[in-house]
C-alpha cells in the first residue's frame, strides 16, 4: 500500500492535472483517488467562488460520495478516465476535516494505493509521498501550503515563472531548499523525470519497510 498526495499553494497552479498525470503513468498501481474540499459562507476553497459543493444539511460537517461517472466533467471523473479504480470526493465545511478522517482513514485502511488532492490532510496522515505545485507568479499562499511546506518530499515548479521572485508575504523557501525541483508546464504537469521520482521513492519505502 502506497498514500501520494498532491498539494499546492494556491487554486489553479495544476494540483488535480498533476493526480490526473499521476494516474494515467502509473496504472499499475490501481488507484483509488481522492478530492478534498473545503467550503465556508457559501465560497469553495478550491475555487474562490460560490459552486455547488457546499452540504445542504446543515448538521453535518462533511460527506463523502464516490464518483460513478467518467465523462461527468468534474476533476473525480476526470480520476476515473485517468485510470483510477474508484475515486471519491470529501466535502467538509472549513476547519472541519478532522470530523471526515475516521471515515477516510478506514477506506485507507482497507487497502490498496491512495492519491489525494489536498493539503489540509497532511495535518492527519503521514503519506508515503507529498508533492507540492508552486507557481512564482500566483501570489496568493493558502495557509494550509504554508503550514506544510517544509514537509514536502519534492517540489513541481512553474517552469514559465521559475526566473520569477515570488511576491510571498511570510513564506521562506528555505522550507523547500535542498528538496528535488521538477519544471511542470499546463501541457506537461506529469514528466518521465517525476515518474521516475515517484517510483523510486515509493520502492525503497517499501523495501525499508
Amino acid at each position: 500500500m502506497a498514500t501520494v498526495v498532491v498539494g499546492g499553494h494556491s487554486r489553479n497552479v495544476g494540483k488535480t492535472s498533476v493526480v490526473v498525470g499521476l494516474i494515467e503513468r502509473l496504472r499499475d498501481m490501481q488507484w483509488t483517488a481522492v478530492k478534498i474540499t473545503q467550503f465556508g459562507h457559501g465560497i469553495c476553497s478550491a475555487h474562490g467562488e460560490p459552486c455547488n459543493c457546499a452540504i445542504d444539511e446543515e448538521e453535518h460537517s462533511w460527506v463523502m460520495t464516490e464518483e460513478l461517472s467518467r465523462s461527468s466533467g468534474t476533476d473525480t471523473a476526470r480520476f476515473l478516465a485517468a485510470g483510477a479504480l474508484r475515486s471519491l470526493w470529501v466535502r467538509t465545511r472549513q476547519g472541519r476535516l478532522a470530523e471526515a478522517m475516521p471515515r477516510l482513514r478506514h477506506e485507507i485502511e482497507a487497502g490498496g494505493n491512495f492519491i489525494i488532492e489536498s493539503n489540509s490532510i497532511i495535518g492527519f496522515l503521514r503519506p508515503n509521498l507529498y508533492l507540492t505545485v508552486l507557481d512564482h507568479g500566483t501570489a496568493d499562499f493558502k495557509e494550509s501550503a504554508r503550514t506544510f511546506l517544509d514537509r514536502a518530499d519534492a517540489v513541481l515548479l512553474h517552469s514559465e515563472s521559475a526566473n520569477l521572485m515570488p511576491n510571498w508575504d511570510g513564506v521562506s523557501l528555505k522550507l523547500i531548499l535542498g528538496k528535488p525541483v521538477f519544471p511542470v508546464t499546463p501541457q506537461a504537469y506529469v514528466t518521465g523525470e517525476l515518474i521516475e521520482f515517484v517510483r523510486s521513492s515509493l520502492a525503497r519505502q517499501r523495501a525499508l519497510a
